[in-house]
């Protein structure tokens, strides 16, 4: 897969996301996907992102930096949100915080497989 194809493919994913189009996040993760070595299949990572935006209503997703290299792609993302409660053990509140995660992909057969993800969680504790 090129890499202009493979980094069209993410941001498609990502509007995917941004949308809460659940119906058609199959399209860009796979059955068996992998987050942070945890098998959560198509089912529980749809299910991790409906949870997310549960607790961060005003979740968007924003691609600040992205690297292809087939069949990876990094990105870091950032946010500037609101969760109503405790987000990654910190009672945020609904206080405005903005962050960033670093994330790795994985792509086969143009779906992620796999997913490496390390959230500025230092950022937030500074914000607080």
């Amino acid at each position: 897969m090129a890499v202009t194809d493979l980094a069209d493919i993410y941001r498609a994913y990502i509007a995917c996301l941004n949308r809460q189009d659940w119906p058609q996040l199959g399209q860009f993760v796979d059955d068996g996907a992998i987050h942070n070595s945890r098998r959560f299949g198509l089912s529980g990572y749809r299910a991790m992102l409906e949870q997310d935006f549960d607790e961060i209503p005003d979740l968007h997703f924003n691609i600040q930096m992205l690297i292809s290299d087939p069949p990876y792609i990094a990105s870091r993302l950032a946010f500037d949100c609101t969760p109503k409660g405790m987000f990654l053990g910190l009672p945020v509140n609904g206080k405005r915080v903005s962050f960033a995660e670093n994330v790795i992909y994985q792509f086969r057969d143009a779906k992620i497989v796999e997913v490496w993800s390390i959230v500025d969680k230092a950022a937030i504790e500074a914000q607080l």
